[in-house]
């Protein structure tokens, strides 16, 4: 069959004329086949799911139950276009109890979004322009960059070492490239390595926003998933909205993964801007979600009692990952825990990247991780595993981390220093 006409027209920023064509598989594709490959291979076999990014469980109760309220409302039936008030003031109201967000107005400093993602997408077209920079942490979420490229805009990665704490070398960074930069995008607790920022961190950046005339995005999706201190956010230090944005999801926070629910609050320009973009983009996100978002902000205890399980769950894995031989520690936030992929098994086989390494614990120890090898080759396990045993979910979790553990420790891993 010949292509159709709508090959040549394709275009470039999502691979032009061979849009469809590429043949190369990327990593999540890799990881998906190699999981069909290990269970095919293995029947009735469990394999341990340390891959998944978002959380195990439903919403709460009172989440869904108003939900199901609101939905029943005929004044919530219309678009909400740029959201309702009422959420605002409590996205508002949640920034200054929780993250002690001292001053923010909900009428011009925040905006919902239909989630995290959108808003990460939309702002670049709001300060992007052919031949700007966009600068972004690699490893980490691309969405930002990917639309600073659909604009015409480049991308100027900045790895996330681990001898300097996953934070980037701003200082660094080429005068020639922040001359023609207009965003900066971070993420703290960071995804994939599970880093918190610091009140130091937060400070530098947005020093560095100021004297460089750039746009801070700071994304904080999960920024109430973290138990080394109190919840930071970077709106909480002075001058902050002189040069950031902060976007909150609801996602990981409060187990509304699908639910499409986040907001963008801070520099009032920004958020007005990235407001004009959304207009033109969606009609808002249902009222009655929006309502079941204010329960939800209004009850950051949900968000604690989650954090207390990923908490349990970390302490576990990492003992376990430890005694096999493998470098870690409690990451500050996050569900993530990121650790240094092997170079080979003593006596045995190599790894030439952390891609290799995951396939391999796919394919021969059933336990699914994520590869990254942007700045080193390291995996990514998340602890938002699913727990079958709901009636005794502590003796399920150690069960399941246990025996990721024999399976690991029967091999003897090299690593290089």
């Amino acid at each position: 069959m010949n292509d159709s006409f709508l090959q040549k027209n394709f275009a470039d920023r999502i691979g032009g004329p061979l849009f469809g064509k590429d043949t190369v598989l990327y990593k999540f594709a890799k990881i998906k086949a190699a999981r069909r490959e290990a269970l095919a291979a293995n029947p009735g076999r469990e394999l341990f799911d340390f891959g998944v990014g978002e959380p195990d469980e439903m919403a709460f109760p009172g989440v869904v139950d108003t939900l199901c309220a609101q939905a029943r409302l005929k004044e919530n039936r219309g678009y909400a276009d740029n959201g309702i008030a009422e959420f605002k003031t409590a996205a508002a109201s949640y920034l200054q109890k929780v993250f002690s967000v001292k001053e923010i107005d909900p009428e011009t400093e925040i905006n919902h979004s239909i989630g995290s993602k959108p808003a990460l997408a939309m702002l670049p077209y709001a300060f992007i322009n052919p031949g700007d920079i966009c600068l972004a942490t690699v490893p980490g979420y691309p969405v930002t960059a990917t639309h600073a490229k659909y604009c015409g805009g480049s991308v100027y990665e900045l790895p996330l070492m681990e001898k300097n704490g996953f934070f980037p070398e701003l200082e660094k960074i080429p005068a020639d490239i922040l001359n023609k930069a207009k965003i900066l995008y971070i993420n703290y607790p960071n995804n994939p390595t599970g880093a918190s920022a610091t009140y130091d961190f937060f400070r530098k950046v947005i020093d560095f926003g100021i004297k460089n005339k750039i746009l801070v995005i700071q994304d904080a999706a999960y920024a109430a998933i973290t138990w080394s201190a109190k919840p930071l956010s970077i709106l909480s230090l002075p001058k902050a909205k002189d040069t950031a944005v902060e976007i909150h999801s609801l996602s990981k926070a409060f187990n509304m993964t699908g639910w499409r629910l986040a907001f963008v609050a801070g520099n009032s320009l920004a958020v007005k801007a990235f407001a004009a973009v959304k207009d033109n983009y969606d009609s808002g996100q249902f009222k009655a979600i929006q309502h079941a978002g204010i329960y939800a902000l209004s009850h950051p205890e949900i968000s604690e009692k989650i954090s207390s399980k990923y908490k349990r769950r970390m302490d576990l894995l990492v003992k376990a990952l430890a005694g096999c031989g493998f470098k870690t520690s409690m990451p500050g936030g996050s569900f993530y825990l990121y650790v240094k992929a092997p170079a080979g098994i003593k006596n045995g086989r190599s790894f030439a990247s952390a891609g290799d390494f995951s396939e391999y614990l796919i394919k021969e120890k059933l336990i699914s991780t994520v590869p990254w090898d942007d700045a080193g080759a390291y995996v990514r396990f998340s602890v938002t595993f699913e727990v079958r045993n709901k009636h005794n979910i502590e003796s399920e979790e150690k069960r399941i981390i246990e025996e990721t553990a024999k399976r690991l420790g029967s091999e003897q891993f090299i690593f290089n220093s």
